[in-house]
């Protein structure tokens, strides 16, 4: 057995559970934050039988895909923003998954 864990965009949760749910996979949902642009992130985990590890890698390849986002470039802590500092936009690329597997020596439903 495996223990999945996938870390994707809170945009992109629900939508991930309920097709992982459509194709026989139970999962746990748990809120988290990012370091880069502390945005709001969802870390699911799962457990699966060794051969369903691809099945459901595949499931969060297609809903969790990359995005390109338009923020405000966040100036340095030397800048101040007296004197009409005015922010520049950056386009940065975000979404997919961070996906780790981890073998798993017992697991018990309870």
């Amino acid at each position: 057995m495996k223990l999945i864990t996938a870390i994707v965009q809170n945009d992109d949760a629900n939508k991930l559970i309920a097709a992982l749910r459509e194709s026989g996979f139970s999962s746990t949902k748990m809120s988290s934050t990012g370091g880069f642009l502390s945005s709001g992130n969802t870390t699911i985990i799962s457990v699966v039988e060794d051969g369903k590890v691809d099945e459901e890698i595949e499931i969060i390849k297609k809903i969790c895909k990359v995005k390109k986002k338009i923020t405000a470039a966040i100036p340095p802590s030397s800048f101040s923003t007296v004197g009409g500092y005015l922010p520049q936009t950056i386009e940065v690329t975000v979404g997919g998954a961070v996906v780790f597997v981890t073998p798993i020596e017992r697991f018990e439903k309870i």
